[in-house]
């Protein structure tokens, strides 16, 4: 649930982004509710609401990097697999579909949030095995509904 936000009436203080972060966010909030234009910060305020977009890819990105890594480990160390690395991938499936249930047009950018993030899957899974980087694919080997979708369960499931 939101915070509170305190009714302002004072001019925009430019120190306050650079300051307490926090602070500026909740006048800025503030200031909008109300509709008092004098009051906002409209560059900072500008950068930072297209920030947000960057931070919800990010996620996005995040979440599969962390999939990749699992999935890589689970088909070329199929002895060492474990509940956790099947949960991992689970939840981040789970947190990938959040993701784009708040933000349906990130739909679109899946393929490019894969492509980056498999670059870091790639040389975290490959020191994670204590295996060269040349022995796990150079490009990402599965589709994004493999990703998304391939059974991985714990026997026991």
């Amino acid at each position: 649930m939101p915070a509170k936000l305190a009714k302002h009436t004072e001019a925009p203080n430019p120190d306050l982004y650079g300051r307490d972060f926090y602070a500026w966010t909740i006048a800025q909030a503030a200031a909008l509710q109300a509709s008092a234009a004098g009051e906002l910060d409209w560059a900072n305020l500008a950068e930072e609401v297209g920030d947000l977009g960057n931070e919800a890819f990010d996620a996005l990105r995040s979440s599969f990097r962390i999939i990749l890594v699992h999935l890589l480990k689970w088909d070329h160390q199929p002895e060492q697999r474990s509940r956790s690395w099947a949960a991992s991938i689970r939840s981040h499936r789970e947190e990938i579909a959040d993701i784009l249930a708040r933000s349906p047009s990130l739909r679109r950018r899946q393929s490019e949030a894969v492509e980056a993030a498999y670059r870091r899957a790639r040389i975290e899974a490959a020191a994670e095995m204590d295996r060269p980087e040349r022995a796990v694919p150079a490009t990402c080997p599965y589709t994004l509904a493999e990703i998304k979708e391939r059974p991985v369960t714990w026997p026991d499931e």
